[in-house]
């Protein structure tokens, strides 16, 4: 058994609270149903949100979920002149026997500019 990440992205239409966790929930959704992660397996997840995100914590998404028992953490991305507005990133830390070639990572929305490459791997 090893500890993998799965990356992912989404991007929000409005700095709301509606629209932060509804967007977080849909990413981590995607995650697990990518790659059939049951949340006890979850090691940690680490939440990033642009700087113009300030409506809610990502990591609530997660509580909504029922994840009770996972370590949430939220913290603010670098402002990166050009960079994706209006984003959250998460990385998933996973106890899984699988290679790291076989993790499938999501990017939604706006995010799948940030790595085309691997959100053409989904499924």
């Amino acid at each position: 058994m090893h500890i993998r990440g799965i990356r992912g992205a989404t991007t929000v239409e409005e700095n709301s609270e509606r629209a932060v966790l509804e967007a977080t929930r849909e990413l981590l959704q995607g995650m697990t149903q990518a790659n059939n992660v049951e949340p006890d397996e979850i090691a940690a997840l680490l939440f990033t949100a642009t700087p113009d995100l300030t409506a809610a914590f990502p990591a609530e998404a997660a509580r909504q979920l029922q994840w009770t028992h996972v370590p949430l953490m939220s913290a603010a991305e670098i402002a990166v002149p050009g960079g994706l507005p209006m984003c959250v990133r998460t990385l998933m830390l996973w106890n899984t026997p699988r290679t790291q070639e076989e993790i499938i990572h999501v990017y939604l929305r706006r995010a799948i500019s940030l790595r085309p490459d691997l959100s053409s791997r989904r499924g």
